[in-house]
């Protein structure tokens, strides 16, 4: 009796039990997530289509905050010494306008004159190298006579003549309007940011309800100005000495203008593994066109590889640390995301904005994930 009395208490207890479950769980996951995958989905197609159209619009305002924040710390020096924020933003913004117009006015007729040459001068690059591919270059030839002699053809051709390409003059002197717009933009915004200094997050603090939200927002502002500010001006000093070094070493190997050299370097290491790609090819082929010896020439770019490995293997990594590094993949696939969206600015953007948005990522909870993705693997 007392099994047969359990028996019938047993299916009335189970579906108590499963049931309510059943219905909280399966119902919210099968209408709410698509709705939300698809709305956030939608909503990065339309941010990355507005990031493409008006790159006019958000290049010189995101240059302009990475400066904001690559130049607060000696603004925040002037100010222990008693110097206003809007005369120290002037005194800065005076010293970064003018040092880059002096750069550029001294470097634009050696660049021109290299870049305007390097169309005529390829036939003697390939003369010089012709001592390295003679067994790759008898091979092709045979190869075309062997083609041109099935299909009937004559065995010889007409050389065409090299012409120096239109897109150089509008390389260098197409642009020169917009660049000029957008540099008045960067400007005068960069100068509203760093003479207004806490402005915006006096506000902010202003409008948070309790004294725990306040002090909450002040402290990870404060860290997250610290941080950026630091990782941009470390890895600013870092390229300038990479420049520094490949100066100095093309200028022993007797290299015309090491300070163009140096000065593309140090702009190139801002864009990782393809920004040293592109010097080493560039500082090659100038190299072979000044250089009759092939291992005089061969030694130039050598001297850029060098620095470059040890930059990045070496230098970056111990002065910046694991906190302030990025994963190689994420690194990567930034780069070919923002070429993709801006060009080369945006190359050179890519890599600053991938450290920003870690750091963000880095000291907002919800965001922490994200944050220890974009990081490099675990020792």
């Amino acid at each position: 009796m007392p099994v047969e009395a359990d028996l019938p208490g047993r299916p009335e207890k189970e579906p108590e039990e499963e049931g309510p479950p059943k219905v909280l769980a399966v119902g919210p996951l099968q209408t709410v997530a698509p709705r939300s995958f698809i709305l956030i989905g939608l909503f990065l197609l339309v941010l990355f289509h507005t990031l493409r159209v008006a790159k006019d619009l958000f290049l010189p305002l995101m240059l302009a905050f990475l400066l904001s924040f690559l130049l607060s710390p000696l603004l925040r020096l002037l100010k222990r010494a008693h110097v206003p924020e809007a005369v120290g933003a002037a005194l800065l913004l005076i010293v970064l306008v003018g040092g880059v117009g002096v750069g550029l006015y001294s470097l634009i007729d050696p660049a021109t004159e290299w870049i305007a040459k390097a169309p005529e001068s390829m036939s003697r690059v390939q003369r010089k190298l012709r001592t390295l591919r003679a067994p790759m270059q008898q091979m092709s030839r045979t190869a075309d006579e062997v083609e041109r002699t099935m299909a009937g053809d004559s065995p010889t051709a007409p050389v065409a003549a090299v012409k120096s390409p239109p897109w150089i003059k509008q390389a260098l002197f197409g642009g020169t309007t917009a660049f000029v717009s957008e540099a008045i933009v960067v400007i005068v915004l960069l100068y509203f940011l760093l003479a207004s200094g806490d402005l915006f997050l006096r506000k902010l603090i202003k409008v948070l309800p309790t004294f725990k939200d306040k002090k909450r927002a002040v402290e990870i502002a404060r860290e997250m100005e610290h941080n950026i500010s630091t990782y941009l001006f470390t890895v600013t000093l870092i390229n300038v000495g990479v420049g520094v070094a490949v100066g100095v070493g093309v200028w022993l190997l007797k290299m015309p203008n090491p300070v163009l050299w140096g000065v593309l370097a140090c702009v190139l290491t801002y864009i990782p593994y393809l920004g040293a790609v592109v010097g080493i090819g560039i500082l090659g082929l100038a190299a072979l066109l000044v250089f009759d010896n092939l291992g005089h020439a061969l030694a130039v770019p050598a001297v850029y590889l060098v620095v470059s490995f040890l930059e990045g293997n070496f230098v970056t990594p111990l002065v910046l640390g694991r906190r302030l590094t990025l994963n190689p993949v994420v690194i990567f696939v930034g780069l070919l995301f923002w070429f993709f969206l801006w060009g080369i600015p945006g190359a050179l953007l890519a890599v600053p904005t991938l450290a920003i948005f870690k750091i963000v990522c880095d000291h907002v909870d919800t965001l922490a994930p994200i944050g220890e993705f974009l990081g490099p693997a675990e020792d």
